[in-house]
């Protein structure tokens, strides 16, 4: 029969046209699960979850599949391409036998044309435009197909046979947005104006929180205010109010041996039960530590669950690095919170000849951000903290590095402590570093 066919090259025989109407069929449904791959991959839980909670048709077997994407996804892939091979190996056959010699090449210009552009480009393409919608219409029948028995079974055991060749797990359940993709999703809606600047801030302080560690929130060693154990319960309060602090940690022989927090609450009912003469010791509270390496995250969770709004921060040897409080913790995700005892300072103050007065005390992070330059990062937290690593020792007032095209400058210095640092580029203060290295100034 086939032979006759050949011979004339001009007609189809029974066999060959239910061939042609398989291979149609075959590339509808490759369409189908090129559309359902990419809706699927493109669609997240939480989209997902807020269309079932809006009761939209099909979203409940939306959810079903987006919620294990590493047992779907595979099933869906093995369907694609099981229809596409199946259907460019038919259409091979069938031109062989119409066109003879010819039918490699139009085989292979059907397969390139049609099916690349029908079955996988067109597809794509809308399910990306219409992700929402293709998502909602595929996701009944494709649900239907992923579960199926057989289906499922396969793919399984050729995934376990891809894992014997190249060791591996297959694809695992995970974030499939990055961090920095949510940043720059966040920045582009607020370019758009789809949500507010405040918007915007509060999304990368949430993201940036899980990366914050105590040590660069905490009040440090040198501005702690504490009072002694065995100081009088009236004078702790005297101290207190002076500050404007509602707890103050106390300490035995020295700052690293903290012993407890006092509240002035306390204090104030020990002074009107006439106990202001005993020792603070008496009405302290036990104090909570945390290593100064944890995550502010865990630390604000600990606090919660003890009711503390005070912890002492300790370094890998056990002393006291410092301390941080629930106020410290919550100003890294909305922004300073300033009460009637702070006293408003700027951390950043751009001066009139285009040179920047920064608080020492500024993270390098904080610095980046607020004044636009690019202070490096490395062994040191704060502003600081890099002009000493710069200089190598103690500097005086006036005394100064260059680094990375700016020059800082150690304005105010009190005792060891960079208090302030005055930042500038190379122009502005008239000279060129001919060094790549960073280079100390002092003589």
């Amino acid at each position: 029969m086939f032979a006759s066919v050949h011979s004339e090259g001009s007609t189809f025989s029974g066999a060959e046209i239910a061939l042609v109407i398989v291979v149609v069929v075959l590339i509808g449904l490759s369409a189908f699960f090129a559309l359902s791959e990419t809706a699927i991959t493109r669609t997240s839980k939480v989209k997902a979850m807020a269309l079932s909670e809006a009761h939209r048709r099909g979203s409940t077997s939306l959810l079903r599949l987006v919620e294990h994407p590493e047992k779907n996804i595979p099933v869906v892939l093995f369907t694609l391409q099981l229809c596409t091979l199946v259907a460019a190996t038919l259409v091979g056959v069938v031109s062989d036998h119409v066109f003879g010699p010819w039918g490699v090449a139009v085989a292979t210009a059907f397969e390139v044309v049609v099916i690349f552009v029908f079955a996988e480009l067109a597809p794509k393409t809308w399910a990306i435009q219409h992700a929402e919608r293709a998502a909602l219409l595929m996701a009944p029948l494709l649900l239907a197909v992923v579960t199926f028995p057989p289906l499922r079974w396969t793919t399984h055991a050729l995934i376990k046979a891809s894992n014997w060749v190249l060791p591996g797990k297959g694809l695992k359940e995970g974030p499939y947005v990055t961090e920095g993709e949510l940043l720059a999703m966040a920045d582009t809606a607020a370019e758009e104006e789809v949500i507010e600047g405040e918007e915007r801030k509060l999304i990368h302080s949430i993201i940036d929180f899980g990366d914050t560690v105590a040590r660069e929130v905490m009040v440090p060693r040198p501005d702690m205010l504490v009072v002694q154990s065995d100081a009088r319960i009236r004078d702790a309060a005297d101290t207190a109010a002076t500050a404007g602090y509602s707890r103050i940690p106390v300490y035995g022989q020295g700052i690293d041996d903290i012993v407890g927090v006092v509240y002035v609450k306390d204090m104030m009912r020990a002074e009107r039960e006439g106990r202001d003469e005993q020792q603070v010791s008496t009405v302290m509270r036990q104090a909570q530590f945390v290593p100064e390496s944890k995550r502010i995250a865990e630390v604000m969770r600990e606090m919660q669950a003890g009711k503390q709004h005070l912890a002492i921060v300790v370094d890998e040897y056990g002393g006291t690095a410092g301390l941080i409080t629930l106020e410290d913790v919550l100003e890294e995700l909305v922004g300073e919170i300033s009460d009637e005892y702070d006293v408003a300072r700027p951390r950043v103050e751009r001066l009139g000849d285009g040179r920047l007065q920064v608080d020492g005390g500024l993270t390098i992070d904080e610095a980046n951000e607020l004044t636009g330059i690019e202070l490096p990062q490395g062994a040191w937290d704060t502003v600081g903290g890099l002009l000493y690593n710069l200089l190598g020792h103690v500097p005086v007032e006036g005394e100064g590095a260059d680094c990375d095209g700016h020059r800082l400058v150690a304005q105010q210095v009190t005792g060891r402590r960079i208090a302030s640092v005055l930042i500038s580029t190379l122009r502005e203060a008239g000279e060129e570093s001919p060094e790549s290295e960073p280079r100390s100034t002092a003589d």
